[in-house]
């Protein structure tokens, strides 16, 4: 029988794993990337609770279904040897630590937002996120499109122009087309792999409560939030920056429930705080309905994760041989990380708002590039210490 569908019995127990998630989500620090390093030393090479070849596939299919990358292979280590209630347990408790600490920081924010100190701490913060974020959208851009070299440009022609439009649609119009990702994916799918006999079919299986604004929300307002994080959540794909673009065109630029300053605080806090960087939503979602919308906003972006996990996991051997499935997924991708290309154009131009946070931005940028060894949060302490000191100068 082939590896990949042997699956040892558990040598821990549901505790053990839900305690060990629990602990990555309020320590493990550094975006997507360095969360699903992490499960692989811990988890495979440290404890052995993992195969590689579980982790392969968990790998996989995370990669290959909507959902942010660490989230979704968090849970789909959980379903491994506990099924659903592995797959649930192990989520909520990746997840729980940093929604906690991001209503907590949503209750500072409305609390203190309009003191100096706090404006000083986002604006060199805010700068510095844009240097993050565009180091994060180069190397997303590398891994899902190609390497930035004449030859692997050639050979992946189809997939730059579906990025370089997602990039100049962001860019022109200011908002981000989910339309646009859904045709991109059938037109690679068509052109690179088209689904033969019922190959098609296959595929579709998929204190100060008054103060803080802890439960100040205007009714029909969850709805209309449960609704758009509901469709944030099934179009992220492969990173949890690639959310970003999305919620910047629904939340400032659509619906107004966010000014960009808001917005840029909110993609900050996610930067600051461990776990996934998808739970910035939860400070969203507490900044424009307090802790309802916090709640909402996190479930609902959540809950397309989990069912895009559970659902295909038993059968994932047979949904990843369709070469259909991954060419739909490659052009979404290629599509996506564009429009996340544009986004960060769009948000640059809004919060490098003079010269010392053009510096912090670059400077950001250069530090993450050349001193391996400096991680986010540091930085982010840096840029606020930095704006700090920039105000109380100016």
């Amino acid at each position: 029988m082939d590896e990949k569908t042997v699956h040892r019995p558990p040598v821990y127990s549901l505790r053990e794993l839900t305690g060990y998630f629990f602990k990555l989500g309020y320590s493990g620090f550094g975006g997507p990337v360095a969360l699903v390093v992490y499960m692989h030393r811990d988890l495979v090479e440290k404890r052995k609770w993992i195969s590689e070849a579980e982790y392969k596939e968990g790998l996989a299919l995370a990669q290959l279904a909507p959902g942010p990358l660490a989230a979704q292979l968090g849970i789909y280590l959980g379903f491994v040897h506990y099924r659903v209630w592995g797959a649930t347990l192990t989520g909520i408790a990746f997840i729980l630590p940093s929604f906690l600490m991001v209503v907590g920081l949503g209750i500072a924010y409305k609390l203190f937002g309009g003191l100096p100190w706090m404006q000083a701490v986002f604006y060199g913060v805010g700068a510095a996120v844009i240097g993050i974020i565009v180091l994060s959208s180069y190397k997303l851009m590398i891994k899902s499109v190609s390497q930035v070299s004449v030859k692997a440009i050639h050979d992946n022609l189809l997939l730059w122009i579906i990025f370089l439009l997602g990039l100049i649609i962001t860019v022109l119009t200011r908002s981000e087309e989910v339309l646009f990702f859904i045709l991109a994916g059938l037109a690679y799918m068509i052109i690179k792999s088209p689904p033969r006999g019922t190959a098609s079919k296959s595929t579709i299986s998929m204190f100060l409560v008054s103060a803080i604004g802890f439960w100040d929300y205007e009714p029909g307002m969850l709805g209309k939030i449960s609704l758009f994080f509901l469709k944030a959540g099934a179009f992220v794909f492969g990173s949890g920056l690639a959310i970003v673009p999305f919620l910047h065109g629904g939340i400032v630029n659509q619906n107004h429930w966010l000014t960009e300053t808001q917005f840029v605080d909110a993609v900050a806090v996610a930067m600051i705080t461990p776990g996934p960087v998808v739970i910035t939503v939860g400070f969203i979602g507490y900044l424009i309905a307090g802790f309802p919308g916090a709640a909402v906003a996190s479930m609902a972006t959540f809950i397309p994760c989990y069912l895009f996990t559970v659902i295909p996991a038993p059968y994932f051997n047979k949904i990843a041989k369709f070469g259909s499935v991954k060419a739909f997924v490659d052009g979404i991708t290629a599509a996506v990380v564009g429009a996340l290309m544009g986004s960060v154009i769009v948000i640059a131009s809004r919060s490098i708002k003079d010269f010392p946070t053009f510096l912090i931005a670059l400077a950001s940028l250069l530090v993450l590039i050349y001193i391996k060894k400096m991680k986010e949060p540091v930085i982010i302490l840096l840029a606020a210490i930095i704006g700090i000191i920039i105000k109380i100068i100016i």
